[in-house]
Order: C-alpha cells, then sequence, then structure tokens
C-alpha cells in the first residue's frame, strides 16, 4: 500500500533518481511535492513530476522508485492543464543537485494558473499560500494569464469537444463547451486578485 509523502519521503525520491540519473536532466516538482518541501502542506497523496528529457532510462527509474519506495508519483504538471507561460523555466526556483539531476519547482506562475484553471478547493488553497508567501505577484500573473489566454481558451474548447457531457445533444454541446471557456477565461484573472492582496 503506497503512503503519504512528507517531506523526507520527496527528498529520498529525489536522492534515488539522482543516484540512478546517467546524464544530466531536470525534475520539476509541482502541486502538493511543492506545498511540503515549501511548508504549508505536512504531506501529499501524490508527486507529481515532469522530466526533461523524458527519457526512457529515467521512466523506468520512477516505476521502479514509485514501487519500492511505495509512493504514487505520477507525470503530471501545470503543463498538462495550460499552455506554457513564456519564461516558465527561468522561474523555475532551484531546489536540489542530485548527481546529474537538477531538481527545481515548476514555475509558480505556471502553478497558480492552472490551479486556478482547474478551481478544485485544495488547488484555491494553494493558491492562497502561494500569494501569502510572496512566490506569485498579482500583476505579473495577470500579465501572464494574458499572454496564454488565446490558447487557453483554445484548449479549452478542444478538451470539451473531446469530452462532451454525456446527456446532451450535439448543439447544447457546442454551446456549453464555449461557455465553461468563457468562464474559466474571467475566472483566471479574477482569482489571481483575492481581496486582501493589492495589485
Amino acid at each position: 500500500m503506497r503512503r503519504r509523502a512528507d517531506r523526507r519521503r520527496i527528498e529520498r525520491f529525489a536522492r534515488e533518481l539522482g543516484r540512478l540519473t546517467r546524464e544530466p536532466a531536470t525534475l520539476y516538482l509541482s502541486g502538493g511535492a511543492t506545498a511540503v518541501l515549501l511548508g504549508w502542506r505536512p504531506s501529499t497523496i501524490d508527486i507529481d513530476v515532469r522530466l526533461e528529457p523524458e527519457r526512457d532510462e529515467l521512466l523506468r527509474a520512477i516505476a521502479d522508485l514509485k514501487e519500492r519506495l511505495a509512493l504514487n508519483i505520477e507525470l503530471a504538471s501545470p503543463l498538462d492543464f495550460i499552455p506554457e507561460p513564456p519564461g516558465w523555466r527561468d522561474r523555475s526556483p532551484f531546489v536540489a543537485q542530485e548527481g546529474p539531476l537538477t531538481v527545481r519547482h515548476m514555475d509558480p506562475y505556471a502553478q497558480v494558473l492552472a490551479k486556478i484553471e482547474r478551481g478544485h478547493a485544495l488547488d484555491e488553497a494553494d493558491v492562497a499560500a502561494m500569494l501569502t508567501q510572496g512566490l506569485v505577484e498579482p500583476r505579473e500573473g495577470l500579465r501572464l494569464f494574458a499572454a496564454i489566454e488565446p490558447e487557453l481558451a483554445t484548449a479549452e474548447r478542444e478538451r470539451a469537444h473531446r469530452k462532451p457531457p454525456e446527456n446532451l445533444d450535439a448543439a447544447n454541446v457546442v454551446a456549453r463547451r464555449d461557455e465553461l471557456a468563457a468562464v474559466r477565461a474571467v475566472s483566471l484573472p479574477l482569482a489571481m486578485c483575492p481581496p486582501n492582496v493589492s495589485v
């Protein structure tokens, strides 16, 4: 049975993966792993990671560590939910160097924009924590949102088209798809500016 990951277990995973890495690569942590390492959650169910480059040896190593360390490790990142914000790699904070493996947090702005786009209760709490800790600044978040908004709306429509609601006819599917895209496009900038945060 896989267990929740606290700071010690996340750090051990990164250390073990670095030991198994043969060539330079970067491991980006996001979601619960970022929350745990930066201190606003004690543990997380999943360790969400992105690899660059995504080599077979590293994928096999992650599969092995997932079983050996009894961890839930997911190949998932904010970029699975939103278009790439410009400059995201340069804004990804350094965590550790484990042999040839560089460990970083995924760009906090990419994390915040993806969390707002998904809109889950835990995501909203994470956004509030990142704003409180000064990891993101609302004005810059709005600038980056504006940069990805055209692609975001297109991605929303494509996702809705791939997974239409089961009980709607074709005309209603199209209308609902566009409505959801519009609602999320509006909700992103609003969430970046909570009432207690000045822009």
